[in-house]
């Protein structure tokens, strides 16, 4: 386990650059891990990053930092090469999660038809496409034109907002989901509701033990926060 990182400045503040809004502790420039400086456009966002380290305690925990984590990740993993980021979360299109149904019980079945079909609706009427939907866990090949389109709307996405897309594809295994989210054609409740959906109905019909309700409610808190990263791009 890495030691815990001690508090080392006394205020954070927004700072103006060449390029954007940067954060400076004690009047030192953020940087990231990879040392580029954590400079990002929006002000908002750069005052939602000042404020995560103003708020730290004694020692930084990025759990409590997702603000600053997210544009971390954006300039460090994203910005260098974002085709190959956006790639990789297209791949997605191929495997929606949003496809594959239960056979049984009735009652999971017509909960995920309630959840899941407006979304695929939404991106029928959006991106023009069709689904093939599924029962069970066999991969069934999507329609070339719908993986295409999908992969376009991804392409599209500058590198903050693909690294905002990144967990919500990831956690949930939708790309459908986490392109309405971008588009805010659902709520962030919405759509947690439908990702999680499976997991919350196994859980509620085994019975949940700590360690599993954390590992959800963490994942719900990560949905969130990119959710609000997103509103403070703009």
């Amino acid at each position: 386990m890495a030691a815990r990182v001690k508090r080392f400045w006394t205020t954070a503040e927004v700072v103006a650059t060449d390029s954007g809004w940067g954060i400076a502790l004690d009047g030192r420039a953020l940087k990231t891990p990879a040392r580029s400086p954590l400079v990002v456009r929006q002000r908002a966002l750069a005052e939602a990053i000042a404020a995560e380290w103003n708020q730290c305690g004694d020692h930084i925990d990025p759990a409590l930092m997702p603000m600053t984590g997210l544009a971390n990740a954006a300039i460090d993993h994203v910005v260098p090469d974002p085709a190959r980021f956006a790639s990789d979360l297209a791949r997605y299109a191929e495997g929606d999660l949003l496809c594959y149904r239960a056979e049984m019980p009735p009652k999971l079945v017509a909960a995920q038809a309630a959840s899941w079909d407006p979304l695929l609706e939404w991106a029928r009427r959006r991106f023009g496409v069709e689904f093939a939907l599924a029962t069970g866990i066999v991969h069934v090949p999507q329609p070339p034109a719908t993986v295409d389109r999908l992969r376009d709307a991804v392409a599209g996405l500058d590198p903050f907002r693909l690294v905002a897309l990144s967990p919500i594809v990831t956690i949930g295994g939708s790309l459908v989901a986490a392109l309405a989210l971008i588009e805010r054609a659902f709520s962030v409740e919405m759509l947690w509701d439908a990702i999680s959906l499976d997991e919350r109905w196994q859980l509620e019909a085994w019975g949940a033990d700590a360690e599993a309700a954390a590992a959800l409610a963490g994942r719900h808190r990560d949905v969130l926060a990119a959710a609000r990263f997103l509103d403070l791009l703009g």
